[in-house]
């Protein structure tokens, strides 16, 4: 169940384990951490709850220091209702709530709402007013309100670094989607509208599904990818161009086009998912139009190689 707001959850909920934090990206780090909760809740008997945000809190307080988002609100949630959570909690990080004092954040989310019996948290956490609330301060409340707190070790991948949402960033804007989805546990997604575009693909012979530009997801750097556009149910192979396009003049930057392989579908206003697999090359700027569709079949026929062997 996915809660927008605390007047939501029902009176008497709980007994409740419960994990906090951003999870932008519901990365390798993020499941471990919801990998535990859900082994607390069986053992408890509680419900499993993760409470997030609907922004990065640095939106709302140092809007020049806030990184992108690596997905949106709707990705996150069902991201998070995946791993098999009971409940997802999706509070509004507005100016009210960044003013509320670590005592107020713990008797109004854990105490009176979801009856917490344990909080899983991160060696990092801070919480309330201008993150006056630490780990230390979570567990002195703690004993006053009967829950325990539990801090939750780092994941590290081979080479030691933490696995963490910056990263991962890092990893898409030099284009590096596979490494990517293995700190993701899942392939780097945006997910958007699809519009009409300047169907320049269509006159070549490669009609591309073009995404509007308010796509939710964090797009990575400009090129050529293997990947897979779903909707519904349904994930169709593609070869997906990010980028200016820069053959043409009068292109928007950041413009994310998939071409479904040996499908004619008619995409036009349904939500999809760009799902990215793997980078092929950069963008370039051919001489012609004949140079230009060379390199879009043989552009395909790799992407049709690369998603064979990654079926």
């Amino acid at each position: 169940m996915l809660y927008t707001d605390l007047s939501e959850i029902p009176a008497g909920y709980g007994p409740s384990a419960v994990t906090i934090g951003k999870f932008d990206g519901v990365h390798a780090g993020h499941r471990a951490v919801i990998g535990e909760l859900l082994e607390e809740a069986s053992a408890r008997h509680a419900r499993s709850v993760v409470v997030t945000f609907d922004r990065h809190p640095l939106a709302l307080l140092k809007p020049e220091k806030c990184p992108s988002s690596l997905v949106g609100n709707r990705q996150k949630t069902d991201l998070i209702a995946q791993t098999g959570v009971d409940d997802t909690v999706l509070l509004r990080f507005d100016e009210a709530f960044s003013q509320k004092s670590p005592d107020a954040f713990v008797r109004d989310i854990l105490v009176e709402a979801l009856h917490a019996v344990v909080v899983l948290v991160g060696a990092d956490f801070r919480f309330g007013h201008k993150g006056a609330g630490t780990v230390d301060t979570l567990t002195e409340f703690g004993r006053q309100h009967g829950f325990e707190v539990r801090v939750v070790e780092d994941v590290a991948p081979k080479d030691g670094r933490r696995v963490s949402s910056t990263w991962i960033r890092e990893l898409l804007a030099q284009g590096e989607v596979r490494q990517a989805a293995e700190l993701l546990g899942h392939l780097p997604t945006v997910s958007g509208v699809v519009v009409h575009g300047a169907k320049r693909g269509r006159e070549l012979g490669f009609p591309t599904a073009n995404l509007s530009p308010d796509s939710d997801g964090l797009i990575p750097s400009d090129g050529v990818y293997a990947g897979w556009l779903v909707r519904g149910d349904v994930s169709y192979p593609a070869a997906i161009s990010v980028g200016n396009n820069p053959t043409f003049d009068g292109v928007p930057q950041k413009q994310v086009e998939a071409y479904v392989l040996d499908e004619t579908l008619d995409l036009y206003d349904d939500v999809v998912d760009v799902k990215f697999v793997e980078r092929l090359r950069g963008q370039v700027a051919y001489r012609g139009i004949e140079p230009l569709i060379e390199q879009m079949h043989n552009d395909v026929a790799k992407v049709r190689d690369i998603l064979t062997q990654t079926a």
